[in-house]
């Protein structure tokens, strides 16, 4: 709902109660008017007129300009005609007293605190027309109704302003969002198969070995594109995860983790998934996987993406410390149901990180840990942390709480 909303509503409501009390002062000193017959046909006018027109207030919209000009000019008579109807200037106030400041108000939401000056001032000259001098009294109601009026207006242009701000961050929000969701699904997929390719085609040595080196290059141009903030569309479907292999030939595929979602549900983001299912494509000779003995239940939304930071983590095992690096590392997947949220651990006896390698590795365009870790569970709401002591191991500790519905 725009910021400004509120403030028509309430313009809506001024003029009822205006036009109101205009008519109930009319009636009380209608035997104090020298000529009360013209008053009262413009007063009823002036009642028909705003009853009728509500919906002319209710937005920017329909608050069109020949309505304004109308209804200015309609306060304005009314102004001019106050001589007339109290010849003996026994009641005081004109016949359309505090209405008139209900068409000044409308003109500052529509257009601004320059629409504003401009319906005030025709105002305040009405009134010393009809008062046929500058008194003080005269002086004073128009600088309140002007600066009211101008006030309320410059407000306006500041929240429309703000408006089309807070409207464009989010906008920025949602694509940041968006880039980083598609570079998790590049550095998982695309990314991971170029590096297989080009390790396989290294150790395999002629023709293999040029496509290795094309694979090479096309994930270093990739990973320029992903870490500038611009990331190609990686099409429909995802590629398996590299698993660690024990012959060291290098990653082989596993099942990936969207297929163990179960199916046959009228809405798989939010039907539970039992996060056991999805970690168990990870297990093999050189990954242990300790579970508890009851299922551990999570939105499908949710299991799939950490099952998919766990198959991340383990990339980097079989990358760094692992077969794919020519390591013997082992690595352990340890799932735990807690009340408030499931936490997975991933633990290698790998060599360990050195100090600032993650930062450089991200300034490399090498998003592992940035996007596809700490990016997922950022947007699960949840955290992750890693530990790592050179000569020791790593320890990557994911943590998705749950969400009572």
């Amino acid at each position: 709902m725009s910021v400004e909303q509120p403030l028509w509503r309430a313009l809506t409501g001024y003029r009822i109660l205006a036009v109101l009390y205009v008519l109930g002062v009319f009636f009380w000193s209608y035997p104090e008017y020298s000529t009360p017959v013209p008053g009262g046909g413009y007063l009823l006018v002036l009642a028909c007129w705003t009853f009728g027109t509500l919906r002319n207030v209710a937005s920017a919209e329909r608050c069109t300009l020949p309505f304004l000009v109308t209804d200015i000019a309609l306060g304005v008579v009314g102004i001019l005609l106050s001589p007339v109807v109290d010849g003996d200037d026994v009641v005081g106030p004109t016949l359309p007293s505090i209405w008139v400041a209900g068409p000044v108000l409308a003109f500052a939401l529509k257009g601004g605190w320059r629409w504003a000056a401009g319906a005030s001032v025709l105002v305040g000259i009405a009134n010393i027309v009809e008062s046929g001098a500058i008194t003080r009294s005269t002086f004073h109601n128009v600088l309140l109704v002007c600066v009211a009026s101008v006030a309320i207006g410059y407000v306006i242009e500041v929240a429309r302003a703000s408006e089309r701000t807070l409207a464009r961050a989010l906008q920025i929000e949602a694509a940041t969002r968006e880039r980083e969701r598609l570079a998790r699904d590049i550095h998982d997929s695309v990314l991971q198969v170029l590096a297989m390719v080009q390790r396989r085609g290294t150790a395999l040595g002629g023709e293999a070995a040029e496509l290795g080196r094309m694979a090479g290059e096309q994930e270093v141009a990739l990973r320029a594109l992903v870490s500038s903030g611009v990331a190609p569309d990686p099409g429909t479907g995802r590629a398996h995860r590299p698993a660690l292999t024990a012959d060291g030939g290098g990653p082989t595929a596993a099942a990936p983790p969207a297929q163990a979602v179960q199916a046959g549900t009228e809405d798989p983001g939010t039907a539970p998934c039992d996060v056991r299912a999805l970690l168990a494509s990870y297990a093999g000779s050189r990954v242990t996987l300790s579970e508890p003995g009851a299922p551990v239940l999570l939105p499908a939304r949710a299991a799939t993406e950490l099952a998919a930071a766990v198959g991340a983590a383990l990339d980097n095992v079989d990358k760094h410390a692992g077969p794919g690096s020519g390591g013997e590392a082992r690595a352990w997947i340890l799932l735990e149901d807690e009340p408030d949220a499931v936490i997975v651990t991933v633990r290698d006896d790998g060599p360990g990180i050195p100090a600032g390698r993650l930062a450089d590795a991200e300034a490399e365009g090498r998003m592992g840990v940035a996007l596809s870790i700490r990016g997922r569970m950022r947007d699960l709401g949840g955290t992750a942390e890693l530990t790592s002591v050179p000569g020791q191991g790593t320890e990557v500790e994911m943590r998705v709480p749950r969400h009572d519905d």
